[in-house]
């Protein structure tokens, strides 16, 4: 039966509010509050702890990324924070803990409401303002519960933005040079599967025009279209 009761989520993402009506705030979805108004009772929804959270968010992961990443130009850092906290990866962040079982809906949205991704969006960001506030405006209590969820995920867009510079530049170059398509080729993997290393071959017809090798395909496949670069002399 939905809402499940909070004390599970509080278990899940361990943190233990101190002022309940807080939690309680963060998970309701403004149909139910809407649907409550009309009965003449006062219910707040989440919207406003929504528009702090999304604010707390960004400040915790652009912090993160500059100390992780400050090597890297103001561009790199930009898209690497949009990735991870656009809405299709905070609903995913907000399944990994079944956010949507705690939420108070109306009758309208409770048949779907709860694996909405906008719904589950806005009420993460919520949930992330909630343990702000309820912690004296503790970052760092945030950060403990937030990053262990983001960290694979940063660190994915990370990848991503190094594998589009150098495989990007590579592309455009091939295609203004006129010559065929260049293809990526997984020639190697060794090591156990929680510290695997990949070896990628880039390969221009039939020429090997680059090697790689990484922590992941796609690390491997930037080194690949890195040293590609270097031996067309293209800076």
């Amino acid at each position: 039966m939905y809402p499940l009761p909070f004390e599970s989520l509080e278990k899940t993402i361990g943190y233990t509010f101190k002022d309940k009506n807080i939690i309680s705030n963060a998970l309701t979805h403004s149909s139910f509050a809407n649907e409550h108004k009309m009965s003449g009772k006062h219910c707040e929804c989440n919207e406003r702890l929504e528009f702090l959270g999304d604010s707390v968010l960004s400040l915790i992961v652009s912090e993160y990324i500059y100390d992780k990443y400050g090597k890297r130009p103001e561009g790199e850092l930009t898209k690497i924070r949009a990735q991870v906290v656009c809405s299709r990866s905070l609903s995913s962040f907000a399944n990994k803990i079944s956010l949507g079982d705690y939420l108070y809906l109306g009758k309208g949205e409770e048949a779907s409401g709860r694996n909405k991704p906008t719904i589950l969006e806005n009420a993460f960001e919520a949930l992330i303002a909630a343990i702000y506030l309820d912690s004296n405006s503790s970052k760092e209590t945030v950060a403990k519960f937030l990053l262990p969820l983001l960290s694979d995920g940063i660190e994915e867009a990370s990848e991503d933005q190094m594998a589009h510079d150098y495989k990007t530049s590579l592309q455009h170059f091939v295609q203004a040079s006129g010559k065929d398509k260049i293809q990526y080729i997984l020639v190697n993997e060794y090591g156990p599967d929680h510290q695997k290393t990949f070896e990628v071959e880039v390969r221009l017809n039939s020429n090997v025009v680059g090697k790689g090798s990484g922590k992941s395909k796609r690390e491997a496949e930037q080194a690949a279209a890195k040293e590609a670069l270097a031996l067309f002399d293209v800076k």
